[in-house]
C-alpha cells in the first residue's frame, strides 16, 4: 500500500474515531468518515498477541486493504483488530473486512 493511502498522525485517528460511523465483528472492527481522498490506517492494540502476531495481522489487513482500493468509495478507513485476530488466517481477516465494508456501503458499485 502506497504511503499516500496511509493513516499515520494520531490527531487523524482522533478525528475518524470521534466523527466516524462505526461497525465490527468478532475479529475486526471499522470506523469510517466520509472524505475527499482514500486514506486508511490500522489499529492492533497489545491484547492482539506479541509483536510478531499485530505485525502479521496489520500486513494481512494492509493487503487486503491495498486489494479492494479500486472498489471503494473515498473516506478514512480505521481498522482495530480484536484480540480474536490472532488466531485468524488471511482468508476470515479478508472475509471479516469485506463484509464490514458491505454494511456500511462502502463499495463503489454494489457488490
Amino acid at each position: 500500500m502506497q504511503k499516500s493511502y496511509s493513516i499515520k498522525k494520531n490527531g487523524h485517528f482522533q478525528y475518524v474515531y470521534r466523527k466516524g460511523k462505526g461497525v465490527s465483528t468478532a475479529r475486526l472492527a471499522l470506523t469510517y468518515v466520509r472524505a475527499g481522498k482514500l486514506q486508511a490506517g490500522f489499529s492492533v492494540s497489545k491484547k492482539v498477541g506479541n509483536a510478531v502476531v499485530r505485525n502479521r495481522v496489520k500486513r494481512r489487513l494492509r493487503e487486503n486493504f491495498r486489494l479492494n482500493i479500486p472498489q471503494l468509495k473515498n473516506g478514512f478507513y480505521v481498522f482495530s483488530a480484536r484480540p480474536t485476530a490472532a488466531q485468524a488466517d488471511y482468508h476470515q481477516l479478508e472475509h471479516d473486512m469485506n463484509s464490514l465494508l458491505s454494511r456500511l456501503n462502502l463499495w463503489k458499485d454494489a457488490q
